[in-house]
């Protein structure tokens, strides 16, 4: 196979695109996965990738090469080669694996909310993608379904967030650029805002039957107007001596609390402690 080793072919083109700007992955549809987990998991999911970018080096060893096979079988998508220098530069992290994999960002999956309890997620500007990655991946292990971003939340499909998500996106339900005081207002459940401010505690709470969590900005927090919208304010106890924990360890906590919450509720009567 012919080996591309020019910054101007069109594929480096688009991939350099699709790894610096939102606005071209909005208008392709298209985004990167980067190393073999996410793919693996993508393909488990969603199906074939649209083209496989792997680097000179990594076909060169034969246990890449019998993974592949295993992973895609007679069914092999589209494969191109680039020079390892070149990978370098197209690669969205510092240390690249060697296997990249161009996607088309999957439509949202059909709700099916009659009669279901319904755990949904609430993001009020998160800017940081890390931050945002690992909500999702959160969110995705509590068995959340739906996550809501606000316009000025970080891009959900950024190749740092979906590395920091772990696959999580594959399993959600993510709507972006949504009016999150018009979803709360309909949410049929409890709506919960999250505030170093709140009197209430979060292990004191019921999280039984539907519930929304809110999360806001890394810095600032949660809007006035979010706060209001909501149906509950806590806090999560820090008996410690930091004033407030990063939003996706809050995150974390509040979803595995909902989960304890269920587990509890559904054991037989004085088998809970």
């Amino acid at each position: 196979m012919t080996i591309i080793t020019s910054r101007d072919h069109p594929i480096i083109k688009q991939l350099i695109k699709l790894e610096g700007s939102t606005q071209y992955r909005n208008k392709s549809g298209l985004t990167l996965l980067d190393g073999i987990h996410l793919i693996q998991i993508y393909c488990s999911v969603v199906g074939m990738p649209e083209n496989l970018i792997v680097s000179e080096c990594y076909l060169e060893g034969g246990e890449n090469k019998r993974f592949l096979n295993i992973l895609f079988g007679n069914k092999t998508p589209k494969i191109t080669i680039v020079s390892d220098a070149l990978f370098r530069t197209v690669s969205p992290v510092k240390t690249p694996t060697g296997i990249l994999a161009l996607i088309t960002i999957p439509a949202l999956r059909k709700e099916v909310t009659i009669g279901k309890e319904i755990f949904s997620v609430l993001l009020e500007a998160i800017q940081d993608p890390g931050n945002l990655g690992s909500i999702l991946r959160s969110a995705a292990a509590a068995n959340a379904e739906d996550v809501y971003l606000s316009q000025q939340c970080a891009d959900a499909w950024s190749p740092k967030t979906l590395r920091a998500a772990m696959g999580a996106h594959f399993f959600l339900r993510i709507h972006e650029n949504c009016d999150l005081q018009q979803i709360a207002k309909q949410f049929p459940g409890t709506v919960i805002a999250t505030s170093i401010q709140a009197s209430k505690n979060l292990f004191d709470v019921s999280l039984a039957g539907s519930v929304a969590f809110i999360f806001g900005n890394e810095g600032a927090g949660l809007s006035k107007e979010m706060i209001q919208t909501a149906d509950e304010n806590i806090s999560i106890p820090m008996p410690g001596k930091t004033e407030s924990l990063n939003a996706a360890a809050a995150a974390a906590i509040c979803f595995f609390e909902k989960v304890r919450q269920n587990r509890l509720a559904a054991m037989p009567p004085g088998n809970g402690t």
